[in-house]
Formats: structure tokens, C-alpha cells, sequence
């Protein structure tokens, strides 16, 4: 039976990405109770209730099982076990077991490749021991945590061999994957739903630039082919099926300059490149979570308007007060999403501007417009 408003869902995690479930869900006349141990979440300030604790607070925890009827997430570093103990009592989508996949590199590109599909070339550097098994690898290389990183955190390239040793004493001796460093054409992602029974919906392919390892641009639809448009997707929806997943789910892939197609990573959850699906699509990633978990068909994910978004990072705050918006919120085509977030620091994301046109150029143009008007102060 699908759940229908006005039920009361819980979402694990009190970030943007929760924040604007939450504006999705309330939109649609559900309730929605935020468990996140932040009094000042974004997401918590717009939730019918904020429960302040740990996800591993058992207190907490019982609470959503008594008041809620489906619970999701919105990043994936919430405990599995958490996810588990929810799990025997309410529904919870996405898993646990695809939690614990998604949550360490090397058992998501394990499965990755068990699914049929490629990823860069690694290994796994688990103790000083494996140190020994890295010196014929293929360098340049980049040495990441297997848990925890996000956003070029937990990430260091190593040009030789020789840097390996002082790398991996930085990152703590932590649990890693050596992943060769590829030469790369695009990097492109695919946002999808998933439903209980396993339709797959896909929204159209994000491309996507990175500026220190952060998301800078994303640009939909993305300049690629239409069989390579859909050699992604396919990809995607079979990661999707494998972990027999229920929500919306992002699966990042490098193309390289020798026209390789590789799965980067996946993200149980939405994403930061589909965020121009809130102004550019008829239904954003968003409503297709609150659709997805609660057991109703997705929404239209077709794309009605060219786009390019630009995140906002607090790098653009000045050292005092907020930046003025004044000349971008009169640009009718550029559509500003702030997070409500109490403190802004360099690399942190702020907010966000779809910016949209009549074709890719425009919207890409508009884009270069407001980034540069930010960038110069």
C-alpha cells in the first residue's frame, strides 16, 4: 500500500540534501521528522520536528520507529547498523546493505565490477604490508580512504611510488584504495529512481566539472552522444538492480581521453549534480525520493529547459555579512537555492544557481556570467 500524506517520514541527516526533501515532502503534505545531532541543521529548521541526537542514539531512534511510516537518508555515512535496527521495525530506503556497500571503496568497486562494469585500475592499501604491493602500480595515482571521504577529503595523488609511504601515514594508515589517476575526457553522472517492485526511471545525464575536488559546474543534458547517453543510464540502472535498491541513487563516471567508460562512484542518496533537476525538470530528485519510499510511481523526470548549475561555496562571503544578491535575483533565468547554513567557510557549500536558456549555450553562458560577476568579489 503506498503511503500517503499526511504520514510522517523520517529522514536520517539534517543537510541541504535533506533540507530540500523535506521542502519536497512538506510541498506534498507529508510530515517529516529530521534526526541530526546539529541544532542548526538545514534541514531540521524545516522539518515538522527535529529530534538533536546521534543516528546511533537508540532513544532517538524509537522515536521514528513509533511516529513514522517509511524512513530515508540523505548522506551516506548514517550507520548501517542504525539503518538495520530501524529497519526491523519501520520500512528504510535506501538499505542498510546498500549503505555498506556505497560506504567503503573497496567493496563498492567490488561490486562494481561484479555488475559487469568497469572502474579505474586500484588496489587496496590496508596495513603497511600492502605498501610492498603498490611499487609496480600504475602511476600517478591517487591514494583515497576506503570511508568517510567526500568532496576531495581523505584524497591524495602520488605522482611515484616514492610518495606513497608518506601518503598514507597522512591519511592515519586509515583502511585505502590506490586508484590510477586517468586521463579524462568528461566526467558525467546519472541520477535515477528506483522503485520498490524495480522501475527504474533516469533523469537526463549531468556533465560535471570539479574545482579541488568540490563540484563546480554541472550542465544538462550533457554533450554526448545518444548511445553513450544511454550506455551510462544502462549502467547506472544496473548498479541500481543489483543492490536491489529502492530511492534515488547517483553513479558518477569518467569517460577518458581514450573514450573508456568507468564508474567512478555512487551516492545513495540525491545529488549534488542533480540539482538542476528543481528548476530545469518537471520532477526534481527530491519529489522522486519522497515518491520512491513511499511506494508511489515516479514523477515525469523529463527535462523541459536546458540548464547549467554553479554551486555556491562560502568561499564568495565576504568577511563580514552576506554577499549581495541584489543583481542576480533580478536575472529572471538564473534561479538562486541557498541552504540556510549559519556559517560559511572556504570549500563549504552554500547554495547553489540553476541558470537556465534556450539552448546549452545560453544557459551555459548565464552560468560564466553569474559565477565570474561572484568569483571577482
Amino acid at each position: 500500500m503506498p503511503i500517503l500524506p499526511p504520514a510522517t517520514l523520517g529522514m536520517l541527516g539534517g543537510g541541504q540534501l535533506g533540507r530540500m526533501f523535506v521542502t519536497a515532502a512538506r510541498t506534498m503534505g507529508y510530515e517529516v521528522i529530521v534526526l541530526d545531532p546539529d541544532p542548526n541543521s538545514p534541514a531540521g529548521g524545516m522539518a515538522s520536528e527535529h529530534l538533536t541526537a546521534t543516528y546511533d542514539d537508540q532513544k532517538a531512534l524509537d522515536y521514528l520507529i513509533q511516529n513514522c511510516a517509511v524512513v530515508s537518508t540523505e548522506f551516506e555515512n548514517i550507520p548501517a547498523d542504525a539503518l538495520d535496527y530501524l529497519a526491523k521495525a519501520v520500512p528504510v530506503h535506501p538499505s542498510a546493505s546498500a549503505f555498506r556497500v556505497a560506504q567503503h571503496r573497496k567493496l563498492e568497486k567490488q561490486f562494481i565490477i561484479e555488475q559487469g562494469l568497469n572502474t579505474a585500475a586500484y588496489i587496496a592499501i590496508e596495513n603497511q604490508s600492502d605498501l610492498e604491493n603498490a611499487k609496480g602500480f600504475l602511476y600517478p595515482a591517487i591514494l583515497k580512504t576506503a570511508t568517510l571521504g567526500y568532496d576531495g577529503k581523505g584524497q591524495i595523488v602520488c605522482e611515484s611510488f616514492d610518495d606513497l609511504p608518506a601518503a598514507f601515514e597522512q591519511l592515519n594508515k586509515q583502511p585505502c584504495v590506490l586508484e590510477k589517476k586517468v586521463e579524462l575526457a568528461k566526467e558525467v553522472s546519472v541520477v535515477l529512481c528506483r522503485s520498490q517492485g524495480g522501475e527504474i526511471d533516469c533523469f537526463p545525464v549531468a556533465e560535471n566539472q570539479h574545482v579541488n575536488g568540490i563540484l563546480d559546474v554541472s550542465a544538462a543534458p550533457a554533450e554526448l552522444s545518444v548511445a553513450r547517453q544511454e550506455e551510462v543510464k544502462l549502467a547506472a540502472s544496473k548498479i541500481a538492480a543489483g543492490l536491489d535498491y529502492c530511492g534515488v541513487l547517483a553513479v558518477e563516471f569518467f569517460i577518458t581521453t581514450d573514450d573508456a567508460v568507468l564508474v567512478n562512484e555512487m551516492a545513495p542518496r540525491p545529488h549534488n549534480s542533480g540539482h538542476y533537476t528543481l528548476d530545469a525538470c518537471y520532477t526534481s530528485q527530491f519529489e522522486q525520493q519522497v515518491r520512491m519510499i513511499c511506494g508511489l510511481p515516479a514523477g515525469n523526470s523529463k527535462q523541459h529547459t536546458p540548464v547549467a548549475m554553479w554551486n555556491v561555496l562560502g568561499d564568495i562571503w565576504p568577511e563580514s555579512g552576506e554577499p549581495d544578491w541584489k543583481e542576480l535575483v533580478s536575472l529572471k533565468n538564473a534561479k538562486l537555492h541557498l541552504y540556510g547554513k549559519k556559517q560559511a567557510r572556504v570549500g563549504r557549500k552554500m547554495g547553489h544557481v540553476n541558470c537556465l536558456g534556450s539552448n546549452n549555450q545560453v544557459a551555459r553562458d548565464l552560468m560564466q556570467q553569474v559565477k565570474q560577476r561572484f568569483e571577482k568579489g
